[in-house]
Formats: C-alpha cells, sequence, structure tokens
C-alpha cells in the first residue's frame, strides 16, 4: 500500500464526499475549505487535483470515490452500485428534553456545591470583603448567562434570594474576580473537579485544542504578501475530553504561539489523576515518541496517526509497533481513531452555547473567562449524563490550589 492508498483510505473514513449525478466532491486535505471535483465520463475518471493532472493517473481523492463506492456486477450481468454508509447516532430524546427544561436550576445547584470549599481571604482592615466562593459562583453563573454583566444582575438576585449566596455583589465586584490571576489555579480544580462524577463511564479520551478571539490585534509579516498584515489575537485551550460525554477532564489556556504538543503530557497527567485511560487519541500534531511513551506509562494506548514521511525507528520498539499497526491494520486503526471527532464536537458545543470569543480587555481576564467557559460546559455535561446515564452527581471543590491570602477582592 503505498502513500496516496493510505491517505485515500483516510479521506474516505473521515471526510464529507458527496455524489451530483457523475461527479463527486471530495475535501482537500492540505487546503482547509477548498474541494476537488473527481468526474466519470466515457469509461474513464478525472480529478481536478494538480496530482491528477500531472501526472494523469489515479490520485488520492480518485482512490477515495472508489473506496465510497463499489460497483459489482451479479451473474445475470445486472450491475448494482453500493454506498458506504454514513455513522449515525441515536439520541435519547426523554432525557435530552428532561435536562435542558431543569438545565438552569440544576446548573446553580451544582456550581454552588462546586464553590461552597472555596476559602475565602484572612479579613483586614476595611469594609468587610466578599467571599469569595459568592464571587466564583457569579462569575461561573455570569458567563453561563452569556449577557453582560449589567443585565445579569437580575439573575444575581434571584440566586441570593434562593440562598445560592450570601448577599448580591455589584457587577464591578464581578469584573474584579474575573480579572485577579491569582483565580486561574483555581479554576483549573474547579474544571478537573466537575469531570471526576464521570470516572466510572470514561475510559476513552482525545486531546486538541481550539481558539478563542480577543478584541485586540497583532501585526505580523506575511512571507505570501511580502509585507506586514493585521491580524486578529486570539487564545488557546489545550483540553482533554471524554468522548462518551463530552467531558472537559483537563486543559490549559495559552497564548496563540505555544505549540500543541507540548501540552500533552500534562494534559494526560492531570486526566490520569481521577480516570483510568484506555485509549488517547490525537491528531499528527501530537506525534512524538516521547508522547507516546508517557501516553503508554499511564496505562493507555496511543491511537496518533502518522504521517506520510515516517518511517520505523530502530531504536524505538513502541514506535515501531505503533507504526506497524498504523500500517497493517489502517481500517481498525480509523475506526478507533474516528473517536476522536468527539473532541471537535465538545469545542463545537462551547462556542455555540457561550460564544467563540472572549469580551476581556486583560490577558488574565481573558484566560480566567475561557476556564469559565470550560467550567460551565463541563457542569451542563454533567446535567446531561444524570439524566441520560442515571449518574448521581455530587460536586465538592478540591483543596484551593492557592493560599486565600494571596487573593483580594473588591
Amino acid at each position: 500500500m503505498d502513500a496516496r492508498q493510505q491517505k485515500a483510505l483516510i479521506i474516505a473514513a473521515t471526510a464529507r464526499i458527496e455524489k451530483r449525478g457523475n461527479e463527486w466532491t471530495v475535501p482537500s486535505q492540505s487546503r482547509f475549505g477548498s474541494s476537488y471535483t473527481v468526474a466519470k465520463a466515457e469509461g474513464t475518471v478525472r480529478c481536478t487535483c494538480p496530482d491528477y493532472e500531472e501526472r494523469q493517473v489515479a490520485c488520492k481523492h480518485v482512490i477515495a470515490v472508489e473506496l465510497v463506492v463499489r460497483r459489482e456486477t451479479a451473474p445475470d450481468g445486472t450491475v448494482t452500485e453500493t454506498r458506504a454508509a454514513r455513522v449515525t447516532y441515536t439520541q435519547n430524546w426523554p432525557a435530552y428534553r428532561a435536562a435542558q427544561v431543569s438545565e438552569k436550576e440544576h446548573f446553580c445547584k451544582l456550581l454552588r456545591d462546586l464553590c461552597s470549599n472555596i476559602p475565602s481571604p484572612e479579613p483586614g482592615r476595611g469594609r468587610p470583603r466578599l467571599p469569595l466562593a459568592d464571587m466564583i459562583f457569579s462569575a461561573a453563573f455570569k458567563v453561563y448567562s452569556t449577557v453582560s454583566a449589567r443585565r445579569f444582575m437580575t439573575d444575581l438576585r434571584e440566586a441570593t434570594a434562593a440562598g445560592l449566596i450570601a448577599r448580591t455583589p455589584c457587577y464591578n465586584s464581578i469584573f474584579n474576580v474575573i480579572e485577579d490571576e491569582n483565580v486561574t489555579p483555581i479554576l483549573y480544580g474547579l474544571i478537573e473537579a466537575s469531570a471526576a462524577p464521570l470516572a466510572a463511564v470514561e475510559e476513552k479520551f482525545a486531546v486538541d485544542s481550539t481558539g478563542f478571539g480577543t478584541s485586540q490585534h497583532f501585526r505580523y509579516y506575511s512571507e505570501k504578501y511580502g509585507k506586514e498584515v493585521t491580524g486578529r489575537d486570539w487564545l488557546k485551550c489545550h483540553a482533554m475530553v471524554g468522548v462518551k460525554t463530552n467531558i472537559v477532564t483537563a486543559c490549559k489556556v495559552t497564548s496563540r504561539d505555544y505549540g500543541d504538543s507540548p501540552q500533552l503530557r500534562e494534559l494526560v497527567r492531570k486526566t490520569g489523576e481521577r480516570f483510568t485511560m484506555k485509549e488517547i487519541s490525537a491528531d499528527k500534531a501530537y506525534l512524538a515518541r516521547d508522547n507516546q511513551k508517557f501516553i503508554v506509562s499511564q496505562g493507555a494506548e496511543p491511537l496518533i496517526p502518522f504521517k506520510s514521511t515516517s518511517l520505523p525507528h530502530p531504536q524505538t520498539p513502541l514506535w515501531n509497533r505503533l507504526f506497524h499497526y498504523f500500517s497493517m491494520n489502517r481500517l481498525e486503526f480509523l475506526k478507533r481513531y474516528h473517536l476522536r471527532s468527539n473532541v471537535e464536537a465538545t469545542f463545537s458545543a462551547i462556542k455555540r452555547v457561550f460564544g467563540d470569543s472572549v469580551r476581556s480587555k486583560t490577558r488574565p481576564a481573558q484566560i480566567n473567562e475561557v476556564l469559565l467557559k470550560v467550567l460551565a460546559h463541563n457542569i451542563r455535561m454533567l446535567i446531561h449524563a444524570m439524566h441520560d446515564l442515571g449518574i448521581a452527581a455530587e460536586l465538592g471543590c478540591p483543596k484551593s490550589p492557592v493560599s486565600a491570602q494571596d487573593i483580594v477582592l473588591c
């Protein structure tokens, strides 16, 4: 099996190939948003990609179409066409509706339980400070509401009347807690704690990163255009996700310049503290011998596709074993690797519900806002798991990663 056939198998298994008459539209692997047309005419198959135009022989797109659509001839001469069916998943609609209609009520209660054990700073001179647990609850509830802090005050007064917080803070106090960089380690701990109740049902995971836009811009030199170009700045959220419930088990928010591969080991280590891991799927950006070794050392099997230029390494038995499995058992590998698409679904759910950008201006506030989006998403997924899987969730905040004396709030 040559490199084109291997790439064709990946395209046929993961891409959306659409048929229109005698033509098929095949997405490009190297150019996002682009596609090529494979057409049948007069017994020949042609493709609009540069590889076919140069070689005039079957390219990876033509081979992918042949894999998706196969013709079989019956003994009587009848030609039948077999088309690969796309896998679909059923939805437990009664559980989904029950989770949706009661989500806000359950969200507030679970968030209150999660924040209940966060220690407050020691009282000092001046007017009394607001409890840190109440402030983090208010900030997370505000991000969940998706409205501005001023319009959110009605919901916060209702939370006070329901006994979820001691007293209603000013909206400026919510801004202060989001902008406090000392709150960031606490939010990381809350995200990990919110995923813990699903440790009994999650054993396969996927890792990837996504971007959240900001209101700032930056300038860079473009080699393509030969001049400086202005682009919109963004943050990267690296996350490990359980593929069954779409829960985020660990995450790390960095600037746009941070690579994906160096973040994998910390995400795996954090996930392994609460979950029993059997499989971890990742794309080619995470392909490294050290990553493979670390995943195996944590008791999991790495499912990372190899690049077309990858070769066996005589001094690395693990690399060779995984390389030969990927090369010789491609269909089985792709079937297992397909679970990685759930991490994309998780990022899509977070952005569709809570937005794909942040409103904050300062970098600590932007990081905390992304973490609050992830925390709100985790509680939503926990509520859905309670209705769909019958899990009784009990949340309790872990010991604060920072000293309460280090946190000063309005």
